[in-house]
């Protein structure tokens, strides 16, 4: 067996751990950002078998394969990153089964089985007031209710003195 086997073996099996985990997040989630994040898991463990590979066999192209993967991954977060802001800016959700009408016209829409989950209900954002005026339904500010804050410990040399002292 020759030396560097065990040790390719431990880089192929958290290669392959990387890829599975990544694999079964992206089969069994729904929300866009975790299946985008489960996507680059399998990419960075197809990156990690690259590179184990090319270190046994010493040769670059495999090292050059994972540093194309890396930069195929950082485009591809910046185009998945724009593409969540529009669809949540157009569906308030990331969730994959409220977008079933972005599929083709002749498809069929295909029924999720965990579909009794609502459309999550329309947030109210706070609105606030221009800068001067006190909104409608706020209480008077009462200026004198408050009573005085006693003085702080004085912060320094003088207050580390007396604390051993």
């Amino acid at each position: 067996m020759p030396a560097g086997e065990p040790i390719l073996n431990n880089y192929l099996i958290v290669g392959a751990l990387l890829f599975t985990f990544g694999l079964v997040g992206f089969l069994a989630r729904r929300n866009l950002i975790v299946m985008f994040l489960c996507a680059e898991l399998m990419l960075q463990g197809v990156s990690l078998t690259l590179v184990a590979f090319s270190a046994f066999h010493g040769t670059w192209s495999g090292q050059v394969l994972a540093i194309f993967s890396l930069a195929l991954a950082a485009a591809e977060a910046g185009i998945a990153l724009a593409l969540f802001v529009v669809l949540f800016r157009r569906g308030s959700s990331l969730d994959v089964s409220l977008w079933q009408d972005l599929r083709e016209a002749d498809q069929p829409p295909v029924p999720d089985e965990s579909a009794g989950d609502e459309k999550p209900p329309e947030t109210s954002w706070p609105h606030l007031p221009p800068a001067g005026v006190l909104p409608q339904d706020a209480p008077e500010p009462n200026v004198h209710a408050h009573k005085s804050a006693p003085p702080p410990e004085p912060i320094g040399a003088e207050a580390a003195g007396r604390k051993h002292a």
